[in-house]
């Protein structure tokens, strides 16, 4: 089990993650060299991924909750003071994910965005918490305040890395992506004229 957890953390910071910025970057490719690469496929290759890893992933969460119910929790957070955010959670990681079985729906750059920012919203909160309260200290002396004023700066430095090489990785995948795409796709065409 802790492997299985380990290779979906690694799926998730490598391949997850990124995939805003893949559809960004797809988007800007569109958009610049029109129907010049195989973008619509690249596209497509992301909905089978978000699908097969939705599956996968609430796989896990359910073998996980009748092995060990205690760490997973679903009672006391799904009933609790923020049970309408984990209810909003939950349902965007598990029911948005499947509305990109509608073609129509997975064919638009937007909608596939909307549903990989669904997917991991609640990792987007944390952040965002976590943020805001390192900006907002007002518990501590006021002259710990000048100490923890280079932490800010720190993290927001530290927070702006992490969203440059997220950036940086979807970037990557995506030009990869499409470089093998058009490989195979010269491959069918130099066949084709043999």
């Amino acid at each position: 089990m802790e492997l299985y957890k380990r290779i979906i953390e690694l799926i998730d910071v490598n391949l997850i993650y990124c995939l805003i910025p893949i559809i960004l970057t797809l988007i800007i490719v569109e958009l610049i060299f029109k129907n010049r690469f195989e973008t619509k496929k690249v596209l497509n290759l992301i909905r089978w991924t978000i699908i097969t890893y939705t599956i996968v992933t609430f796989t896990f969460y359910l073998i996980g909750m009748v092995i060990n119910p205690d760490e997973y929790a679903f009672i006391d957070r799904a009933t609790g003071p923020y049970a309408w955010a984990y209810w909003m959670m939950f349902l965007s990681a598990l029911i948005l994910p499947f509305t990109l079985l509608i073609k129509k729906l997975a064919s638009k750059y937007w909608y596939v965005i909307l549903v990989a920012f669904g997917m991991k919203i609640g990792m987007y909160f944390e952040r965002f918490v976590i943020i805001l309260t390192s900006f907002h200290r007002d518990y501590l002396p006021e002259n710990a305040n000048s100490e923890f004023e280079n932490e800010n700066t720190d993290l927001i430095d530290l927070f702006s890395f992490g969203i440059g090489i997220i950036f940086l990785q979807g970037l990557i995948i995506t030009i990869l992506t499409l470089g093998i795409f058009e490989i195979i796709k010269r491959k069918k065409t130099a066949h084709n004229t043999i």
